[in-house]
């Protein structure tokens, strides 16, 4: 097969990469499970915005702040400056985002922000803002999409990448080969007893990354969300209790019905307060009361978490619930400049995948959606500047073999990531 570009993932980074590309470009998309099984569609709080120049210094810092300083400040810099311009494309496709009874835009604040810049739409910001993505990539002519086809490796020479070899829904092998080739294939949570991720989300983007010598950074920056449902089921996804719920107030207690930590803290600090707790205690959970929130406000503000918590037998804000610690997002990743451009020449990264520096050593709350829509972009726009210069090749014969054992190559790619999480750690094992 063959295309001018091959985008791998069909998250928010993977749609607003394809909306910003020209229309006389033929562009294939292909992912692993369903479009709407990305976990763009999960994510609840919202998404962080300038809303003023006042604003920037604050919202640079508490960015910083949360990422111990680790972050490219020239990263930060340019997603909070291209953030309003985002706003706009966000609005003009019909993104619905929170309002008062004037028609002005609703913000809210969460654990790390000094100030309120969080746009939301109920507890379903996610799947409000990547819907209307994929509404309008169905309008594109030029773009196909392919559900169930999976990455299995690059196509690679010399330190130019030509496509991908992929799997399709009927398990056949295929070559692709495009002018350029863009990685959108989320996080590593797949790969974890307990995440917020689907489990068909396991680093595979990494995985060809560093099978095949592409420069990754920061693999070992992994971010654990403090809140999520506790479920004994171990092959559930874990559901998150949103950093907005605790930003609107609601508290933490332990097993004595005491509260113990700050809920404001950054999701690193309080996630190692609620462990210690748990230690403490030799509990397996702590308690989350959603009392201090206004009935009227939880229910119009978290239906969906309301939802969840009744359906599991605990009716809100009336009683608490059990609250843990899950892998949540990845920061770390497949390195890239300003532009999403990786190491190897026409390929490039996008989304929780990539690793610009923008996060740091802990992602600061709904900064995700923000910063893998705005470097999405950017790399759509290189991209074209590049696209007259970068190279065909043909592939008339492939050897297929090392890829046909599906089982194998995807725990062989698993193996790969956690050497290489245990490698930056410096851990025996």
């Amino acid at each position: 097969m063959k295309t001018d570009i091959l985008i791998i993932g069909s998250g928010c980074a993977g749609l607003y990469c394809a909306l910003n590309l020209p229309k006389d470009k033929n562009i294939l998309m292909i992912t692993k499970d369903v479009v709407e099984h990305s976990d763009s569609f999960l994510a609840q709080g919202g998404i962080c915005m300038l809303q003023n120049e006042e604003d920037f210094d604050s919202f640079f810092y508490d960015t910083m702040k949360a990422g111990h300083f680790e972050n490219n400040t020239a990263a930060v810099e340019t997603m909070i400056k291209e953030s309003p311009d985002l706003l706009k494309d966000l609005i003009s496709y019909g993104v619905d985002f929170q309002k008062d009874e004037d028609g002005n835009l609703m913000y809210t604040k969460e654990g790390g922000h000094a100030r309120k810049r969080i746009l939301y739409h109920k507890d379903i910001t996610g799947k409000e803002i990547t819907s209307h993505l994929y509404d309008r990539c169905k309008e594109l002519e030029n773009l196909t999409i392919k559900e169930h086809w999976s990455m299995v490796d690059l196509l690679c020479e010399d330190n130019v990448c030509y496509g991908a070899v992929v799997r399709k829904a009927d398990g056949t092998l295929e070559t692709i080969t495009a002018k350029i080739t863009v990685l959108a294939c989320g996080g590593i949570g797949g790969i974890y007893r307990h995440s917020t991720n689907y489990r068909h989300l396991t680093g595979d983007g990494v995985a060809v990354a560093l099978k095949n010598g592409v420069e990754c950074e920061h693999v070992d920056y992994i971010q654990i969300h403090p809140t999520t449902f506790y479920n004994e089921d171990e092959k559930d996804r874990s559901f998150l209790i949103s950093e907005s719920v605790r930003g609107e107030g609601a508290q933490l207690f332990n097993a004595k019905k005491q509260r113990f930590t700050d809920e404001l803290l950054p999701r690193d600090i309080l996630t190692h307060n609620i462990r210690k707790q748990m230690k403490k205690e030799g509990s397996k959970h702590v308690w989350l009361s959603m009392r201090p929130i206004k009935k009227d406000d939880l229910l119009s503000h978290f239906p969906n978490i309301v939802k969840h918590c009744k359906e599991h037998g605990y009716s809100v804000p009336k009683e608490m619930i059990p609250v843990v610690p899950a892998q949540h997002y990845f920061m770390g990743g497949i390195k890239v400049n300003l532009n999403s451009k990786t190491s190897m020449n026409q390929l490039y990264a996008i989304g929780e995948t990539a690793c610009n520096g923008v996060h740091g050593k802990n992602r600061l709350a709904s900064n995700s959606l923000l910063e893998s829509m705005v470097f999405a972009k950017r790399a759509a726009l290189d991209m074209m500047n590049q696209f007259d210069g970068a190279v065909e090749k043909e592939y008339p014969e492939f050897d297929y073999a090392p890829y046909e054992d599906a089982k194998k190559l995807e725990d062989s790619y698993k193996k790969l990531i956690q050497d290489e999480i245990k490698r930056s750690k410096g851990e025996e094992e």
